[in-house]
């Protein structure tokens, strides 16, 4: 039999200021304060998703916003309203007594799942099912696959889910695998998961480990190319993106295209450590946030590293030209050589490999690694229009046909000035999975989520809200030659997209202001700057 914890008093209501997250430590436990008004919430004390420190976060709007990767919970509930968490947080009793503010370390625990989950298959299963359960599919278990099985679970779906993907084993963070594998600094077997090992299980969510050959939006069936099909109820597809592959003269050679490497899953990032473990010189083909990223990590591991974009600034498109050379200096500065406006023309196999530029000049390497971005994974749908570029229109609710969604690289979202959009980014993923998984259930659309997405090089973290295609001014508040500033990108007088690094708390702020227009002059308000 269990006891609970006893109550302890661990501070006076009068110390803790109005919605200032506070740190505390009760035995081995930390928990997080907050205040609003005469009450108090605490919650765990590290985000869920990559253990941030929360009391770091901001509170805006009855929401507490991580400071890492701007993950949202209500602070009345500990409920999650953003990712990249997709658990809320844990909850502690609370009471006020006298002034005093007293809490136990009992846990309030989530509930249970229903009943014992299915085994784990490596084969697609026969259309059985309990008489009048319903059955949703998730095709893709990346970050968007991955948050759909649980805003399912969490928004009250009891029937059967199936999670289907190629790559066997649970969804796990593949953002790491260009901003910390590369570098040595975390092991490709030790990416972490997306949910706990037993999520799964607990939750009675199947996955089945085989490549889906057709699905049809018409019949609403999925195939398989040696297994009995399934017919769903409603499905998303969260499939991704595939990495272009250029088209060079001399990549089919065999002794170039074992060194011509992309980055897409956990067994390409270890073939790329074990390239870099016995290499002096890599070229990334591609100022891509996925090359940079790799260009940064390898560069750590003091590797000569040479870039090859076709830009003449690298980020100038999403960011303007002078954050985009903020970047390259930072580039630069720790080693990594830039050839601007330039191609990689052919590939001729040797010890050293020799990249031949266009304008004929050479570079030899040990192997080279492409970031020239990716093309939607969805050649396998029929029954519903595909686009020019091989993504899917969706409508406010990710809905691409009846009872068929879409979330993440292969969405194509109306957003803003009422143009669609496609933001290849994982946590824009799992917001739109978000999305569908309520429309999946029958609720509502929720509000429309801030798009946000971060971006690692040299141990600086440098963060994007909103979006824009284009502005008419940039307003810079910090100091941007020592990374630490907040730059609005704004048109028309109201801010279209924020630019910031090492700004995480008024980041959080602004993540929650821009729900709604947000003018400049309000936005300064904010955060306390001025601009210039």
């Amino acid at each position: 039999m269990s006891t609970s914890a006893p109550m302890q008093k661990i501070t006076a209501l009068a110390d803790l200021a109005e919605a200032r997250p506070q740190r505390i430590k009760l035995g081995d436990t930390s928990i997080l304060l907050i205040r609003s008004g005469d009450t108090v919430h605490a919650f765990g004390a590290d985000c869920p998703h990559a253990g941030a420190p929360l009391e770091e976060g901001a509170v805006c709007n009855g929401r507490l916003i991580c400071p890492w990767h701007k993950g949202t919970f209500d602070i009345a509930t500990g409920a999650l309203v953003e990712p990249p968490p997709l658990l809320p947080l844990t909850r502690y009793p609370v009471r006020i007594d006298g002034g005093d503010v007293l809490v136990s370390t009992s846990a309030t625990e989530p509930a249970e799942a229903e009943a014992e989950a299915p085994r784990v298959r490596t084969q697609a299963s026969s259309n059985e099912n309990a008489a009048g359960a319903r059955v949703f599919a998730v095709v893709g278990a990346g970050a968007a696959g991955a948050a759909a099985c649980a805003a399912l679970r969490e928004f009250g779906y009891r029937d059967r889910i199936v999670l289907i993907d190629d790559e066997a084993g649970t969804p796990y963070d593949r953002t790491v695998l260009s901003k910390f594998v590369p570098s040595g600094d975390m092991a490709p077997d030790d990416v972490p998961p997306l949910l706990p090992d037993d999520y799964f299980e607990h939750h009675r969510i199947e996955r089945i480990a085989a490549r889906v050959t057709r699905l049809d939006a018409e019949r609403r069936e999925i195939g398989f190319a040696a297994a009995p099909s399934i017919r769903y109820d409603a499905a998303l597809v969260a499939t991704g993106g595939t990495p272009k592959r250029p088209a060079l003269r001399g990549a089919d050679h065999p002794a170039v295209k074992d060194r011509l490497l992309m980055l897409r899953n956990r067994a390409d990032s270890a073939k790329l450590v074990a390239m870099a473990e016995h290499s002096a010189h890599v070229v990334v083909l591609g100022g891509s946030f996925i090359g940079l990223e790799i260009a940064s990590s390898l560069g750590k591991r003091k590797l000569r590293v040479t870039v090859v974009s076709p830009e003449s600034v690298p980020f100038e498109k999403q960011f303007g030209a002078e954050l985009g050379r903020l970047f390259m200096r930072l580039h630069e500065a720790n080693g990594t050589e830039f050839r601007m406006n330039a191609h990689i023309d052919a590939v001729d196999p040797g010890e050293p490999l020799s990249a031949i530029l266009t304008n004929g000049d050479t570079l030899r390497c040990d192997f080279i690694v492409v970031g020239t971005g990716v093309t939607p994974a969805t050649d396998f749908i029929s029954g519903v229009t595909r686009n020019e570029d091989g993504g899917l229109n969706v409508d406010a609710s990710m809905r691409a046909a009846e009872g068929l969604y879409a979330a993440g690289d292969i969405a194509a979202f109306m957003h803003g000035d009422g143009k669609r959009i496609r933001i290849e980014h994982w946590r824009v993923a799992q917001q739109l999975a978000r999305s569908a998984a309520r429309a999946m259930v029958g609720l509502p659309a929720a509000q429309a989520p801030v798009p946000f997405f971060w971006t690692y090089h040299f141990d600086k973290t440098f963060e994007y809200l909103g979006h824009a295609k284009t502005w008419d001014e940039t307003v810079m508040s910090g100091t941007p030659d020592t990374y630490e500033f907040i730059a609005l990108l704004c048109k028309h007088g109201y801010v279209a997209a924020v630019v910031g690094c090492s700004r995480e708390r008024h980041m959080g702020l602004l993540a929650e202001a821009l729900r709604e227009p947000l003018s400049r002059d309000d936005a300064l308000r904010l955060i306390g700057g001025s601009a210039h």
